[in-house]
């Protein structure tokens, strides 16, 4: 192991502010002047003969740790741990690469076969109003128009995105200060942690249950003040179980008392086989509302639609211009030929039918082996267990992948999440008996030798 010297060190560092020695030590990092593995001087050794502030030089290393450049602290000392400075999610690229024979479950993603055909949607599309504009519109009006007498509030304006998760990158960045603390459902999407976890946001969990976010843990976080809450109204794309109508009611009574902003991720979309809901006729002002319709209509068809006030639309607009100024009217126009079209509508309900079977057919099969998993819908399943890693490990033997708990949240939650979108009703039972395995404690099943 390499030790760095604080003298030959501080020769390197000619910027003493914040952001000049987090620059310069990432250089450093990058051009291998300072290896992985080598061990920096402390803190305050090199804080004393540089001649500046040890609490600048704490925050020059709190960049270089949440890109996980550098990594520990205190006694144990500072270590350089990669050379990739490139800003990356840390939680989807964590995924492992799966031998073709595994049966795969870690993507809550659709059947292929019950996606709808593209064909004249994209014929509709390439015959948008306005193509090839530079013109940066909001949200085209075919698509507006065939939105709103479905749209959950009364919004005052609407913005195309390039997919879901594009509207809470765009919403977070325009809206929420770097480091700022925000509330968020747990368990929660990977991506949105990943997203929160680059700008640097301080993560208050709300814990939820059956029913949703829960309205007493909400109440707890709210008094420190975040800035905005994030959850998903509809469905959870973790769980798969409903928020009701009344659990939302009861988070829009404790949230009335707040000045925090609200943003809504409905990220199944009409595959939820629920009504869609929102707050945002409570309150109007706070609200940003996501539908995305990857999960109805297809991924390439990568589309969502936000509304919110005039006020927050412009703002995340505006932001928005930074890079893709407006969202394919190609694609905008194809959305609204599929939200108007009586049989693709029909297919989609369909779809999402056959999911919940799917779903609920694994549920009951767990429930016969003595597992609580109770009814939902959508694309997958929360199945509970002793030991993540156990479960994990025990699937892995029998050809199976799945994700941990704590992909979804900030600490083990003694659950796995299952993909169920693609499940075959015939594999099912089989799948519960090895489900079963891994959820029992680590010792339950083991012989003695």
């Amino acid at each position: 192991m390499t030790t760095i010297d604080a003298r030959e060190l501080a020769a390197h560092l000619t910027d003493r502010s914040t952001q000049g020695l987090a620059r310069d030590t990432a250089r450093l990092v990058r051009t291998g002047v300072l290896p992985v593995g080598a061990r920096l001087p402390s803190l305050r050794d090199l804080a004393f003969v540089m001649e500046i502030s040890p609490s600048t030089l704490s925050e020059a290393w709190k960049e270089l740790r949440r890109l996980r450049v550098l990594t520990g602290r205190g006694r144990n000392g500072t270590y350089v741990s990669a050379s990739n400075l490139s800003p990356r999610p840390l939680r989807v690229s964590a995924q492992g690469h799966f031998s073709p024979s595994t049966r795969n479950l870690t993507l809550a993603v659709p059947d292929l076969s019950l996606l709808p055909q593209l064909d004249q949607a994209l014929l509709h599309g390439a015959r948008a109003e306005k193509l090839n504009s530079y013109e940066r519109v909001r949200i085209l009006p075919e698509l507006e128009q065939v939105l709103r007498p479905d749209w959950p509030f009364r919004s005052a304006a609407m913005l195309a995105t390039n997919g879901g998760y594009n509207a809470v990158y765009l919403s977070l960045h325009a809206l929420v200060q770097p480091g700022s603390a925000v509330a968020l459902e747990m368990p929660a999407s990977m991506r949105i942690l990943d997203i929160l976890e680059d700008l640097g946001a301080r993560i208050l969990p709300v814990e939820s249950d059956g029913f949703g976010p829960k309205p007493d843990a909400l109440k707890a976080v709210l008094e420190q003040k975040p800035d905005a809450f994030v959850f998903q109204p509809v469905i959870s794309s973790v769980t798969g179980l409903h928020c009701t109508a009344q659990r939302l009611s009861e988070l829009g009574d404790v949230l009335s008392e707040s000045e925090t902003l609200i943003i809504e991720d409905d990220g199944i979309g009409e595959i939820a086989m629920a009504p869609s809901q929102s707050l945002g006729d409570r309150l109007p002002d706070r609200v940003i509302h996501i539908r995305s319709f990857s999960k109805s209509f297809g991924p390439d068809l990568r589309m969502a639609v936000l509304s919110a006030s005039e006020d927050l639309v412009g703002r995340v607009q505006s932001f928005r211009a930074f890079s893709a100024g407006w969202t394919s009217r190609i694609l905008q126009s194809a959305v609204a030929w599929l939200q108007a079209d009586e049989e693709t509508r029909a297919g989609i309900q369909s779809a999402g039918a056959t999911y919940r079977e799917r779903r609920n057919a694994l549920a009951r099969a767990l429930r016969e082996r003595g597992i609580d998993v109770p009814d939902g819908a959508g694309l997958s399943l929360y199945l509970p267990v002793h030991s993540e890693t156990f479960a994990l490990i025990t699937l892995a033997a029998h050809g199976i992948s799945a994700l941990a708990g704590e992909s979804f949240s900030l600490a083990p939650t003694g659950h796995i999440r299952l993909g169920t979108g693609r499940l075959d009703l015939g594999e099912i039972p089989a799948l519960a008996d090895i489900a079963k395995l891994a959820a029992a404690t680590p010792f339950e099943h083991r012989a003695d030798p």
